[in-house]
């Protein structure tokens, strides 16, 4: 204890609270500019047992905001939660760190949520806000949601049962292509650090007991402009998920296989049936494609895009953003 003694000299925390801190499990939900800022928060602050979960690997346009990583990492192109755990570890050997490199979605998002003291949102998209919302309302856990584009930055607090949720703010989800994206509006880095600060802040209220800390409001920062907002509100008894307890995304009533990713021409894939045999793949590519074959993934080049395959089964297309011209390129390569 004495290693978080001024933290814990804190009246906020006190020996009690760091206890508590000590003996809880939070998720990561995304390795990203907010998740490894709020991962790097809360293992220094002695959150006992961490898990960093991301589907996609370090790419040195990354760097500028993704402060887990550095040069080395993306030069090897290593699977973004690995390369955290790892350098989380670095910064606190006493802790648990648990990197899960996988897409989550219905199937494997419960098992991921289940039993955790708060989730906190690092996703890059709205369709997995959407679905971790449904999943922390279910099971009771709390949820702390941000978000950044361009130099704004958003940030909300879902406790189950107390505030408003996700889907009270957010009703119906944007149409793909109708807002801007960090490839078209960018990301100040700066911002990430302010949001990534007040979401891990509302992490530790959680961990140490403080709900009534906790206020029912969206709160809105622009540190470039200096604008500050709020927006107050009451959980709604129409909300489709925390009213009437409608869980569309976790139930596969609504969801997609195939997406672009933020912040470059990339496309994932979640492949239909049996996950591939890396190393059998791998054995049929020619030379020419130059494979790099390692435990987490396999990547190669086919007809100028880079190709990324994961074990669980997904592959990420580079260099298109269309993903009919991701599922092309895999059903020559691949074979699906």
């Amino acid at each position: 204890m004495d290693r978080y003694r001024r933290q814990a000299a804190l009246p906020e925390i006190g020996n009690e609270g760091q206890r508590r801190i000590v003996a809880a499990h939070v998720v990561v939900m995304g390795c990203g500019a907010l998740g490894t800022l709020n991962a790097a928060l809360l293992a220094r602050a002695g959150v006992g047992r961490l898990t960093v979960v991301d589907r996609d690997v370090v790419q040195v346009d990354n760097l500028h905001r993704q402060v887990l990583y550095d040069e080395a990492d993306a030069e090897a192109g290593l699977p973004k939660a690995e390369a955290a755990a790892a350098a989380l570890r670095r910064a606190n050997s006493d802790i648990v760190v648990r990197a899960v490199v996988a897409d989550v979605d219905r199937h494997n998002v419960l098992d991921l949520v289940r039993g955790a003291d708060a989730v906190v949102d690092g996703a890059d998209n709205f369709e997995l806000r959407a679905l971790v919302n449904e999943a922390c309302v279910r099971e009771g856990v709390a949820f702390v949601h941000g978000a950044v584009l361009g130099t704004y930055g958003v940030q909300a607090t879902v406790l189950p049962g107390r505030t408003p949720c996700l889907a009270c703010w957010m009703p119906d989800l944007p149409e793909p292509g109708t807002l801007p994206t960090c490839e078209t509006a960018g990301v100040l880095g700066p911002v990430v650090a302010m949001v990534a600060a007040i979401q891990a802040t509302e992490v530790l209220k959680v961990l140490v007991g403080r709900l009534e800390r906790v206020r029912p409001t969206l709160l809105s920062v622009d540190p470039w402009t200096g604008e500050r907002a709020e927006v107050h509100a009451s959980r709604s008894p129409d909300c489709r998920v925390c009213g009437r307890g409608q869980f569309d995304f976790l139930e596969g009533r609504l969801g997609a296989r195939s997406e672009v990713l933020c912040g470059r021409e990339a496309v994932q894939v979640r492949l239909e049936g049996p996950a591939p045999r890396l190393d059998e793949v791998a054995a049929r590519l020619d030379p020419s494609s130059r494979p790099r074959l390692n435990p987490s993934m396999l990547r190669f080049e086919a007809e100028g895009l880079e190709v990324t395959l994961f074990p669980d089964g997904r592959a990420i297309v580079r260099g298109t953003p269309d993903p009919s011209a991701a599922r092309a390129v895999l059903a020559r390569w691949v074979g699906m």
